[in-house]
């Protein structure tokens, strides 16, 4: 097990005084020029790695948070008992950009985040997660390892094991020399059963009627009601072919496409069992999306469906 260290890393002690580690200093110095070059914390990490430098005599690991600290300690600067490593210029810029980084993470509209949780990878149906790649791009990356490479299937429906082994079971039984037929019978109903309660219960009527209720009084919408979008909005799903989709609650998908201009007439035309102000909210709800994925890209590769974003929100 790794110790913790009781002096801070680019110091040692030698002859009963803490003086500098060399090899320590240089990668302490590599760490403050990499940020400022735009290297993200991790990044940092794995390069601190990459060169076989040890933050303790026993362990050569890395992580984001041993970086964090480095630039954070003001010992660098210099004090009484340590020498001084780092500029108070070099200091300042970077410990300027690890607050200004902090807060703008932090920036997520309330709105925003209602959305967020319920966008969802419209290829296999896993959530969707925000990444940064510490250079100021982002992505949205598919939870789903599967479908990080090209080819991979999407199971849309996997019985039970109860399930399986009662068919199997049933297969043994009826295989037999001598079948009881009653038994099997017995047993089959009990499969089918088994079965059923694996189904989904579709509530799309009454659903249907829960939007059309929650639109009723409502005129058409020029700005998002967060409100009126959680109560009528399942899901959001986007795809890596620039695809947007509105689930409403009973099911009906709205999609829109990177032809904005093929939008309103497929609102238009939906044929829907809903009432007249429902195209008018999806539209709404959809303007609202793209608003927040404005700026995204599409970047597909073998190794990941990812959207890219060269500016943060």
């Amino acid at each position: 097990m790794a110790r913790n260290r009781v002096i801070p890393f680019g110091y040692c002690m030698k002859n009963g005084e803490i003086t500098t580690n060399p090899k320590e200093v240089y990668a302490v110095s590599t760490i403050f020029r990499e940020y400022l070059n735009g290297s993200s914390l991790l990044q940092i990490a794995k390069l601190m790695e990459s060169e076989k430098i040890r933050y303790t005599e026993d362990s050569d690991r890395w992580n984001k948070n041993m970086v964090k600290r480095i630039i954070e300690n003001k010992k660098y600067l210099g004090t009484d008992k340590y020498q001084q490593i780092i500029d108070e210029d070099i200091f300042r810029q970077a410990n300027e950009k690890r607050v200004r980084k902090a807060a703008t993470l932090c920036v997520i509209s309330d709105d925003l985040q209602e959305i967020r949780k319920v966008t969802y990878c419209a290829e296999c149906g896993e959530k969707l997660f925000r990444n940064t790649n510490g250079k100021g791009r982002e992505y949205w990356n598919c939870g789903n390892p599967s479908l990080l490479e090209y080819g991979g299937e999407v199971s849309t429906y996997s019985p039970t094991a109860d399930v399986i082994c009662k068919q199997n079971e049933i297969n043994q039984m009826s295989d037999s020399i001598q079948v009881d037929f009653d038994r099997v019978k017995s047993e089959i109903f009990k499969l089918a059963e088994m079965k059923y309660d694996c189904c989904t219960y579709n509530g799309s009527p009454q659903k249907t009627n829960e939007i059309k209720a929650l639109l009723k009084n409502h005129e058409q919408l020029n700005t998002l009601d967060i409100g009126l979008f959680k109560a009528c909005v399942s899901r959001i799903w986007i795809s890596h072919f620039c695809t947007i989709e509105v689930e409403l609650i009973n099911g009906v998908r709205i999609k829109n496409i990177t032809e904005k201009d093929n939008l309103k007439a497929k609102l238009s035309n939906a044929s829907f069992d809903l009432c007249g102000q429902c195209p008018q909210f999806a539209a709404q709800t959809v303007q609202n999306i793209e608003e927040v994925n404005n700026e995204h890209s599409i970047e597909c590769n073998s190794n990941s469906c990812e959207s890219a974003d060269g500016n943060k929100p």
